[in-house]
């Protein structure tokens, strides 16, 4: 999306109510990247069991959006999520281990999914241990203090 974007404009009322309804239901979330109080890039998306649909991703600034993405990857490995779901691979995903699959396999892994509960918000949860390097997170570790989380 270009850097000029109007959110408001760009997600109809209805949609932008039906996620706020899916927040309140905790099945909606999203990563946020902040540059002091500017919105600067993210993604949002639907669980459903262990299940992720990622719906959408912006940036305002170069790589924001990426840097929303590989906390959102580390965040539901850590809330035991088994499948997300991207829509299409991109390079950027198929460096975070995204991969095509074929429809009976997405099926399978989509029932196995919905068969099983993870959690947005795990207990202890911390975006700078584990898989989240410290050139993604910022090796001075304020890169944290710009991300958001909902």
């Amino acid at each position: 999306m270009s850097n000029n974007i109007d959110l408001k404009k760009a997600i109809s009322q209805r949609i932008q109510a039906s996620y706020i309804q899916l927040h309140a239901q905790g099945a909606a979330h999203s990563i946020e990247v902040w540059e002091g109080d500017r919105l600067v890039g993210g993604v949002y998306g639907v669980a459903l069991g262990a299940a992720f649909f990622g719906e959408s991703m912006f940036s305002r600034v170069t790589d924001a959006s990426k840097l929303a993405l590989a906390f959102m990857v580390h965040r539901l490995r850590a809330g035991g999520f088994r499948l997300f779901d991207t829509q299409f691979l991109t390079p950027h995903l198929a460096s975070l281990g995204g991969r095509e699959i074929t429809r009976s396999e997405y099926h399978h892994l989509l029932a196995d999914a919905l068969k099983h509960r993870a959690t947005f918000d795990p207990a202890g949860y911390s975006p700078v241990s584990g898989a989240v390097s410290a050139s993604v997170a910022g090796a001075s570790g304020k890169t944290q203090d710009k991300t958001q989380t909902s």
